[in-house]
């Protein structure tokens, strides 16, 4: 009750260095409300401490870590850190998504309708992912192989070095993957079952809190605390949209951290994969110029492919990609050829 009572005393001295930092008026009220119910909840912790004859501290003070966020809030701005603040225990951070509820945005006509604009965040992340990752594979083994190209005429060398590279970076690549997944679900569980907990302890004021949020969104308090009330009363409704609007979070990107570095591992090979077929295929003559007529086409598709998530032109996409691996390949065999001597 104690870490309770200090959370919530936290979140308030929080809340208002937010909002001295917030240039928007409507954020500003909304995060000096929120310091206010976080507040309240502290003095209902303080009352159930006071109740089991528990002596609170003489005086609050923020732990070092809550002072350094705070010190990021007034040098950076709220938005800039908001996967620090979420695990902070900052609610509203959905605020910050762009998003309105208000004129230009299509308002909610149903409880069931709130939250639903968060479902389709994310969509094509598995696909972007992997691409993304045999672009990197790609790009780092090909300047690997062409590097060492550049220092030896030995093809069983190239090709050792390839096979090196390949299972380096993929093997990377998984292990920081698997530790970013690992990481967030982590976060997200940890606060999911703060929300869930606080939710079960005292519900009208979380529902004030979203409805705070709501009304910094452009509905009118009237209508925000209709909503809010009305959602309340489905407990597991309530605790998947308090995830995402209290916290911003997608409960949906709750991913496997296994299957997360294994996706990782996959991509990265099979990019890193296509510029070593020519060494392993032993019927071709000069492995090196097919080796980079492979390691060009590839490096074009895959731009062209980048070009579905950033909506330009794929031939420009790809031209973009050529040329930024290719310089990559010729600044690693230059360096190759003053290492070691030059391939003819």
């Amino acid at each position: 009750m104690i870490e309770n009572w200090i959370e919530e005393k936290q979140s308030a001295w929080l809340y208002r260095v937010m909002a001295d930092n917030e240039s928007d008026e409507n954020l500003e009220r909304m995060f000096t409300a929120l310091a206010n119910a976080a507040e309240s909840q502290a003095l209902l912790w303080q009352k159930k401490l006071q109740e089991n004859n528990i002596v609170l501290p003489d005086e609050f003070r923020p732990a070092q870590r809550a002072r350094f966020v705070a010190w990021l809030i007034r040098k950076l701005g709220p938005r800039a850190i908001k996967p620090i603040l979420a695990a902070m225990k900052v609610r509203g951070l959905s605020v910050y998504s762009g998003a309105s509820l208000g004129a230009g945005h299509p308002m909610p006509t149903s409880v069931e309708e709130i939250g639903y604009r968060h479902s389709s965040l994310g969509g094509g992340g598995n696909l972007r992912a992997a691409v993304f990752g045999a672009n990197d594979g790609l790009v780092s083994n090909a300047s690997l192989i062409m590097g060492v190209a550049g220092a030896s005429q030995d093809n069983s060398i190239i090709l050792l070095s390839g096979i090196a590279g390949l299972v380096a970076g993929a093997a990377s690549m998984a292990a920081g993957e698997y530790v970013s997944v690992r990481s967030q679900r982590e976060l997200y569980e940890y606060q999911i079952q703060l929300e869930r907990e606080e939710l079960e302890e005292y519900p009208e004021e979380e529902a004030e809190e979203l409805a705070l949020i709501y009304n910094a969104r452009g509905v009118s308090m009237e209508q925000a605390r209709a909503m809010a009330n009305e959602l309340i009363q489905d407990k597991e409704h309530a605790l998947d949209t308090l995830t995402r609007e209290e916290l911003g979070l997608n409960p949906e990107d709750l991913g496997s951290p296994i299957m997360a570095a294994l996706s990782s591992f996959a991509a990265f090979a099979f990019g890193a994969l296509i510029p070593l077929l020519p060494f392993l295929y032993h019927g071709v003559s000069g492995p090196i110029p097919a080796a980079l007529v492979l390691t060009a086409i590839s490096l074009f598709l895959v731009g062209a492919l980048i070009s579905l998530f950033t909506g330009k032109s794929a031939f420009k996409g790809g031209l973009r990609m050529l040329l930024i691996g290719g310089s990559a390949s010729a600044l690693t065999y230059g360096i190759g050829l003053l290492l070691g001597v030059t391939l003819l």
